[in-house]
């Protein structure tokens, strides 16, 4: 029994495929099922079954259209209510995809109808667990998707879903989890990239921690939820379109120059200093970086919008584009190709500038009034800030923009890319951005080593 990991870096996610003597079982698949198509394909594999641990809230599943296209049984809990025909599992279920059996164990807690799926051969020797959102490596599935009115009780459920895998699967068993590599789907950091049942018996909150104190920690430490979450529950559950990944229509400089005077979302792809140095005015940064883009453009701009990527590349703009289809962004409005100045077309560009965290300390050393703006999360903002600076999260500044003062605005985040991002929206609302393009918590050029950090209770 072969089994390949398909990484979805910036979604924070992994896709399965398992096989044996030629036959194939694909579990939580993305929606651009190409990947999985290459893949059995070079393992020269038939996919027999595709199946799903539950109905996913942070993407859009290629499953539906994945299981058509190959012919493929495609395997939902059974609890869940779809629009469309599927293969209805429930606990105790075993499903065979040749010499393989997997099966169905109920593990609620990520949602109400969760399944993991455990895989033996055709012996019955068990050889893996897929475990979806429920154990992940050193945590598990976040339990409030669903409704706040939901979070407790399925809190619990996930505390006794993650012990009952462990009583019941030999302790040697390999983890897969779905979610917990950076996903917003995991309810704490995870850590490490395998494990096994009797390591999470040791390192698991759920299996380390009593009952209410495991309940406790889980809910005190849920963080904000991606608004684009919002659309993927329903979108499965009515069953995704098969997938779109051709180009986007062109724009030309013209037609640009009117989508950027209408305040329209144009969104530029390149690199954070690039963009700094020179861009389009009233284009907005989202470095395609594969950890963050598909995160903050699904956050940030409201549902249905049109969108106009703007690329260096074709092969730039197409792969923003797959990212943007996984969470069910498909009708781009065009997309033009090229250097600003070139799609200037003789305009002029606009520009600010970057530093880091010593330069903005030299910088309020200077002036003990500079506006300093803090891009990032309310659970990072707990573990402090610099001193007098102002806290946005970035997935509130386009609400809140009048809450920054006109002119010169130094904006930080953890990392610089959610700083871009603000940077550009304050740009294009006319303030003054210098981007701090550095790691807050970084030991030798973050905030603490310019002298900057200060704890939450003088913030």
């Amino acid at each position: 029994m072969h089994i390949d990991i398909i990484e979805t870096t910036g979604l924070g996610d992994r896709s399965y495929l398992v096989s044996a003597d030629g036959v194939g079982v694909v579990i939580d698949p993305q929606r651009d099922i190409d990947r999985v198509l290459a893949l059995a394909e070079k393992r020269d594999v038939r996919i027999a079954l595709v199946a799903e641990s539950h109905v996913h809230n942070d993407y859009w599943s290629g499953g539906l259209e994945l299981g058509r296209t190959v012919g493929a049984a495609y395997a939902v809990p059974a609890g869940d209510v779809v629009a469309y025909e599927r293969t209805p599992v429930a606990d105790g279920d075993v499903l065979e995809a040749g010499p393989m059996r997997l099966r169905v164990m109920h593990t609620p807690g990520h949602t109400h109808h969760h399944v993991s799926y455990v895989v033996a051969d055709a012996e019955g020797a068990v050889q893996a667990v897929f475990t979806g959102g429920s154990m992940l490596y050193g945590a598990t599935g976040r339990t409030d998707l669903v409704g706040p009115e939901h979070t407790d009780a399925l809190t619990h459920a996930q505390y006794h879903s993650v012990r009952r895998l462990a009583d019941e699967l030999p302790a040697g068993t390999p983890v897969f989890p779905s979610h917990g590599f950076g996903s917003f789907c995991a309810a704490t950091p995870t850590s490490g990239t395998a494990s096994t049942v009797g390591e999470q018996v040791r390192v698991n909150p759920a299996l380390t921690q009593d009952e209410q104190a495991f309940v406790d920690q889980l809910i005190a430490g849920l963080t904000t939820i991606p608004a684009w979450y919002a659309h993927m529950g329903p979108g499965n559950a009515a069953g995704p379109a098969p997938v779109d990944l051709s180009m986007p229509r062109l724009v030309d400089p013209e037609e640009l120059a009117g989508r950027l005077a209408a305040g329209e979302w144009v969104i530029d792809l390149r690199a954070r200093t690039a963009f700094a140095a020179g861009h389009l005015p009233g284009a907005l940064n989202f470095e395609l970086a594969i950890a963050n883009f598909v995160t903050y453009v699904g956050w940030l701009v409201p549902w249905g919008a049109p969108i106009t990527l703007i690329g260096e590349t074709e092969e730039q703009v197409s792969d923003a584009r797959r990212e943007l289809v996984r969470i069910g962004i498909d009708r781009l409005a065009g997309a033009a190709i090229g250097s600003p100045e070139a799609l200037a077309a003789g305009r002029e560009l606009d520009s600010y500038p970057v530093s880091d965290f010593a330069g903005l300390a030299a910088a309020m050393a200077a002036d003990p009034e500079l506006v300093v703006l803090d891009a990032r999360r309310d659970d990072e903002r707990a573990g402090g800030g610099v001193r007098g600076s102002l806290h946005i999260p970035i997935h509130d500044l386009p609400a809140r923009l009048d809450e920054v003062p006109d002119g010169y605005v130094w904006v930080y985040c953890g990392s610089g890319y959610r700083a871009s991002i603000a940077a550009s929206m304050l740009a294009r609302a006319g303030r003054r951005p210098v981007l701090v393009d550095g790691g807050y918590g970084d030991p030798d050029t973050g905030a603490a080593a310019a002298g900057l950090h200060a704890q939450p209770a003088t913030v």
